[in-house]
Order: structure tokens, then sequence, then C-alpha cells
């Protein structure tokens, strides 16, 4: 939609406007339709999407150097990239981890030496988490000040981050007076849940039926204590540069632990009170999982000294997220060929159709969750056109659909809530009207439910897609 925003053939601008700043879910879009304009939508977004899973890795390494320890330790973000949130698609969510860890680690850095560049790079970073995720972004304003309040007693310097935090706290503070309703949710009451400890392993890896996920889960696991036992037993046995022994240094070294621990114990905290659904947002607590996991890995120990010592540690690490990784390969490769009956039916539909899909059948993939109730969205992501249903209907992204009323302004007509999990409330004389392709997945023939509109007429099938049209022409339906 950015990408095609002005572009007629797309007729996005008839249905759609901008909203950046009440639902500032802007970052990966933006990158997205930046790299739309030199590849096609598809690698577009697999690009959008490495960067963004990029920040894990990049924002720790970030936190560390802002802790006085190696950024390499950075790939201790590589394995969390595999988590459960990635694959739900809440990629926005896990960029901003990254770059919350990036604000915190600089906060620390900037405290400590305070310089022009450091205080630039904070405040642009806090910036970059508001147009990333902002209910990251208090969280964030909370864990730079805290982090800063630690290191006092080593730094004896608060003022350095201050000025840094205006520009987002601004920001922020146009966003409270202009954010859209559905942003404005409850949390309702809170108490807290002990039982959801056990719950804690499904929360982090829990996305395939596949036993290797497990497996895999537990062998990084296994890689984290045997390169944390080495850092360990070599920080015993080598003998410390004279600078880190200071008095000074130890505070500052203590605090810096402290930094990453704490914010980990308020996620952590948030995974046990915060309820599974606020207002349009759904699976709310179980994010915090990966949340306090990430921090709590913040606390690793530096590396050895000893050059070998050093990279085996790295090495181990990075070796940690492998078998993760091999699991994701193999469980997308084969969503790709289920895939392949969609890709051959949708080259029947045309350039901006009116597309209605109803998703019955959920086989074929190896995914916890269904990842076929949105696919037919890519139809409007390559040839554009409406949709029965939109995200935009949720209120949180950046675009949200015209007021009918509003001149040259076309717009599907509205769904209830959880509309595209529920196609059986679908009734063709109250919501065909306005469209003219119907895509329909199903495992028995789905006609019996359009025979009601005698115009409309069956295209095709493909494995347990079915696709129908309406003829040229012909009366349409009132929309009730």
């Amino acid at each position: 939609m950015f990408r095609h925003y002005l572009d007629p053939d797309f007729h996005f601008r008839e249905q759609f406007r901008l909203q950046p700043l009440a639902s500032p879910y802007v970052s990966l879009y933006a990158i997205g339709a930046a790299l739309m304009l030199v590849l096609p939508p598809l690698t577009a977004t697999k690009a959008a999407v490495g960067i963004m899973l990029a920040l894990l890795p990049a924002g720790m390494a970030v936190l560390f150097w802002g802790m006085k320890r190696s950024p390499l330790l950075g790939v201790l973000g590589l394995g969390v990239v595999w988590g459960n949130l990635t694959h739900w698609g809440f990629i926005n969510f896990v960029g901003a981890l990254g770059v919350f860890c990036a604000a915190v680690g600089l906060a620390l850095r900037l405290v400590d030496r305070p310089t022009p560049a450091r205080g630039a790079a904070l405040a642009l970073t806090l910036i970059a988490l508001f147009f990333t995720h902002v209910y990251r972004f208090p969280f964030a304003i909370c864990a730079v000040l805290g982090a800063a309040l630690l290191a006092y007693p080593a730094t004896g310097r608060l003022r350095p981050i201050l000025l840094p935090l205006l520009p987002a706290l601004l920001l922020f503070i146009v966003w409270l007076l202009i954010r859209s309703d559905a942003l404005r949710a409850d949390t309702g009451p809170l108490r807290i849940h002990p039982e959801r400890l056990r719950e804690l392993p499904d929360a982090l890896f829990s996305s395939f039926h596949d036993p290797r996920e497990s497996k895999a889960f537990l062998r990084a696991g296994q890689l984290l204590l045997a390169a944390l036992g080495v850092t360990v037993a070599a920080r015993l046995v080598e003998p410390r540069p004279a600078r880190l022994v200071e008095p000074r240094a130890r505070r500052f070294t203590a605090a810096a632990t402290a930094v990453p621990l704490a914010c980990a114990a308020v996620f952590l905290g948030c995974f046990l009170v915060l309820p599974m659904e606020m207002g349009v947002w759904w699976y709310v607590y179980p994010r915090e999982a990966t949340t306090a996991l990430l921090l709590a890995l913040g606390a690793f120990p530096d590396l050895p000294t000893t050059r070998w010592l050093r990279a085996s540690v790295v090495l181990t690490l990075a070796a940690a997220a492998i078998p993760l990784t091999g699991v994701v390969v193999d469980n997308y490769r084969r969503f790709d060929a289920a895939t392949e009956d969609f890709h051959a039916i949708t080259r029947d539909i045309p350039q901006a159709p009116k597309l209605l899909y109803l998703i019955f059948d959920h086989q074929g993939s190896t995914r916890t969750t269904t990842p076929f109730v949105h696919l037919p969205a890519w139809v409007q992501a390559e040839r554009g056109g409406w949709l029965s249903f939109h995200f935009v209907l949720l209120g949180t992204p950046p675009f949200v659909y015209r007021d009918p009323g509003e001149p040259g302004a076309v717009v599907p007509p509205p769904v209830p809530l959880r509309w595209e999990w529920t196609p059986q409330r679908f009734d063709v004389r109250k919501h065909g009207a306005f469209f003219d392709w119907f895509l329909i997945r199903n495992v028995t023939d789905p006609s019996r439910m359009l025979r009601a509109d005698p115009a409309i007429e069956q295209v095709s099938r493909v494995g347990t897609w079915w696709l129908y049209r309406r003829r040229a022409g012909e009366q349409r339906g009132v929309f009730e």
C-alpha cells in the first residue's frame, strides 16, 4: 500500500488514508516499500523481514557494547529470532525488541562517557522505536532512565540522557492526543497467574507440529550453558585488567548486569499478569516471554580474554541457533510447496479485483496456528484492489479506511470482529454484493454458499481452492 498508494491501477488511494502518527507501526512497511522500488514484492518482503529480525542480534550487540562487554555477544539474539512471535507475524514487535536493547546500551554508554554523537544516536534510536512498536516505547523510556539511575553510583551522571529523550517523548505526547480508538484498549482487572510459568517453553518455541523444534530448543539451551560454563571458568582463572578492578569499574559492571536482569523481571511480571486479549489485540501476555528471555540473556558475562577461548564461546553461541534455523528452513520449504495450488489459482484473478475470500480448510501446514487464514490477501499485494477482510479494520496499522461518504472513496463493507476466523457467518445475500471475485478454500464444493446469487459462476478449482467470479454486467444484490 505504501509502494503503490499513488498508482491508479492499484486503487489504494480510493480506499485508504495514512495515519502514521495516530498508529505509528511504520518501520517494516516503510522498509518493504522502499525495497519494492527495485525488487519484486515477495523478495522485498523477505528482505524487509530479514532486516527487522536482524535487529535482535544487532540490538544485543549494542546493549553489550554499552555494558562494556564484547559486542560479539550479540549472537545471543540469533536463536531468539526463530521464536513464536516471528512465525505469528509479529515482526514489528520482534524488531522493536532489538531497538529496545540498543536504546538501553546507548543509555549506559552515554552516562559513562557523554558525547554529542552518542546522545544523537540515543535520540534517533528512541524515535525508531516509536515508529516500530509504540507500546514498547514507554518500557524503553523507563529502561533508559532506570539504566542511568542504576549506573549513577559509578558515573555520577543523569543529565546527559535527558535531552535525547525529548524528541521521542514529544512524538509520544502527540500520539496520546491523536491515537486511534483501537489503541486505547484497557488491560482490564489484573492479577498474578503463577500457573503460566509452566507455559513458558510453549510461549517461546512451539511454532510447528514438528518434534525437532523442541529438541532444537533443548540443544540450543545446552550449548548456551556450555558457553556460559567456559566463560565463568575463564573469568576465574584469567587475570583481570587493572582497569576492571577499579572501584568505579566494579560499580559500573554491577549496574550494567543489573539493568537487563531488572528489565527481564519486569517483562516476566507482564507475562504473569497481562491478559491474553486487549481490545483488538490478541496473544498479548505470551509475547512477553520472548522479551524476558532476550533481556535475561543480556546478563551474560563478558567473553574470555584468551583468544582461542573467546572464539570458541562465540562460535558455540552462534551454533546454538543452527538447529532452530534448520527446523524453520525445512518447515517453510514445505509450506512453500503447499502454496503452489494457491499461486496457480490466483493467476486467473485480474488486476485490482474486488475479492472476497473464505478459509474453511486449514490443513496442509506444519504450523501450530493456521498460516492460510490471511494468505489470499497476497492477491492485493501483487495486484491491488479490494479485500473482504483487511487488518486496517482493527485500527492498528498506519492506514485506515476512508469514510465511505468522502468524494471518490470506494470502501468495502465492514465486517464483524474475527470475521476471517469464522467464515461460516458468510451469507452471499448480505456480504457478497460488493465483490466480483470469490476465493474459497474448502475440502468440499462450496458452490451451495453462492447459489442465492445467480450472477456468480465458477472459474476454476485447484486442490482445495475454489475460484468464482461475477459475470460482467450482471445485477448485484443489495448489501444489508
